[in-house]
């Protein structure tokens, strides 16, 4: 399991506040455990600043600001949750584009908790079967989409592959589905 992302780079991309800090950490682990390269995307440069629900965690330094990161150099996106982090996300167009192009791309996307909010504007729901915190169920259904209420869901539609999780309590499913399916694509090049 060491290996299996062995070569992959791995793009993650949050807003400068309101990223609950486990969802950004416990995938970025298992990426660096499998081998990959994750990368900390932001709408600015210096730090972001990670919560635990409400409350101020721990910041990260950004690797790439948005306006300078290409969607060639990565083989995967990771859209943390938090409700600050996506709702800052889907109201910058730089984001929602850099989104929208990772599924123009074929590339697979893996997205928890609120992240589906960024999906839904980037206009890459409708038709996809897809999970999220229970409070976006509707925004997701009049988007298009279809929700249900599973730990982790991957939707493969074409040559595109989505997975999404609920909440923090589904991150050990989200993060294995995350390591399969970006080894799958780094083998294949099939999301």
């Amino acid at each position: 399991m060491a290996e299996e992302l062995k070569g992959t780079t791995v793009a993650f991309l949050v807003a400068q506040k309101g990223t609950e800090q486990v969802e950004l950490t416990e995938p970025w682990k298992s990426v660096e455990a499998c081998g990959g390269k994750p990368v900390l995307i932001s709408t600015e440069s210096g730090t972001v600043q990670a919560f635990d629900h409400l409350d101020r965690a721990d910041t990260f330094p950004v690797d790439v600001r948005l306006e300078d990161a290409r969607v060639p150099d990565y083989d995967a996106l990771v859209l943390p949750g938090g409700v600050a982090n996506p709702d800052f996300l889907r109201t910058s167009e730089p984001a929602v584009r850099f989104v929208r192009s990772f599924f123009d791309a074929g590339k697979p996307v893996a997205a928890i908790c609120h992240a589906p909010w960024t999906l839904i504007e980037a206009d890459v729901v409708r038709g996809r079967t897809l999970t999220s915190y229970p409070s976006v169920r509707t925004d997701i259904i009049n988007a298009g989409g279809t929700w249900i209420d599973e730990g982790v869901v991957t939707c493969r539609d074409g040559d595109n592959t989505l997975i999404t999780s609920r909440k923090p309590d589904d991150l050990a499913a989200f993060n294995a589905a995350l390591v399969a399916e970006v080894a799958q694509f780094a083998h294949t090049g099939v999301g």
